[in-house]
């Protein structure tokens, strides 16, 4: 089984990939007790379609595996907070839990924070709509989201 950390840092190392490769810099592991049922990057850029976030392209591919849209016993390991419609998507269909590298603080710097979003919409995560899980992958923001060296792996 793997850890909490190793996942997140997998989901991190798939943002900073993504990046490198002209996409935006998000990546999420969906897994099942540790297990990585599917992951996914930010598609946006090659695709042209808004809703490819990681998360999605996660969920997608992992209820795609499973023949079953439910995502119930499934956590998601996502490199930033997920966006409202990501979390909306992870709540609708039962995910057990969210955990983050990156909050909309950290990204907003660099143009990527979902914060605005929230505030349009009037959403507030107090009380969070089901277990949302900050992890230090012991990588800064200005190493995913802007130019400082990426630390070996």
């Amino acid at each position: 089984m793997t850890s909490h950390i190793d996942l997140m840092r997998q989901a991190v190392d798939l943002a900073h990939e993504n990046r490198l490769n002209g996409g935006r810099p998000f990546g999420a592991i969906l897994a099942k007790d540790g297990q990585i049922i599917a992951q996914g990057v930010n598609n946006i850029v090659a695709s042209n379609d808004p809703s490819t976030h990681a998360e999605m392209e996660a969920i997608r591919a992992g209820t795609q595996k499973r023949a079953n849209p439910s995502l119930a016993g499934l956590s998601i390991y996502a490199s930033g907070h997920p966006c409202p419609m990501c979390l909306a998507a992870l709540v609708m269909n039962g995910a057990e839990q969210v955990f983050y590298a990156f909050d909309n603080n950290d990204a907003a710097p660099y143009g990527v924070s979902s914060e605005g979003t929230y505030q349009r919409l009037r959403l507030s995560l107090t009380p969070p709509p089901l277990p949302i899980i900050r992890i230090d992958t012991g990588i800064s923001p200005e190493q995913l989201y802007g130019d400082a060296a990426w630390p070996c792996a």
